[in-house]
């Protein structure tokens, strides 16, 4: 209920007191009809509403990538060479760096840059 996130708001704040806000959530939960709610949040101040949040962008997600892998690196570090989680992480490895050199070789062996992913054949 909209109301009663605006007054936990409230005491959060420190705009209404703990027994007051129990009070007032206590009189919206009562109401029965959803035109005696704005009574009970009338001397609050309006709240703000939230700023949209902005893309994060590629230098975002770049470094995001950059601190995952390095403590993937980390957690592979200290579980040690020999164990399960270094086996994943090397299949994992292999399979991204033989995805990406396919992609490549695809992409020179059928005419050049760009050519290759469109998937027209020569």
């Amino acid at each position: 209920m909209a109301t009663v996130d605006l007054l936990k708001d409230a005491v959060a704040a420190g705009l209404l007191s703990p027994d007051e806000g129990s009070e007032r959530m206590a009189t919206a939960f009562a109401a029965r009809y959803r035109d005696e709610l704005p009574a009970v949040t009338a001397d609050l101040p309006a709240q703000a509403p939230p700023a949209p949040a902005a893309a994060a962008g590629w230098r975002a997600l770049a470094a995001a990538l950059v601190a995952q892998l390095r403590q993937e690196v980390a957690s592979t570090r200290a579980a040690g060479v020999r164990s399960r989680r270094a086996l994943v992480t090397a299949v994992v490895a292999v399979v991204l760096v033989a995805v990406l050199v396919s992609l490549v070789v695809h992409g020179l062996w059928d005419g050049g840059p760009g050519d290759g992913f469109r998937g027209d054949r020569r």
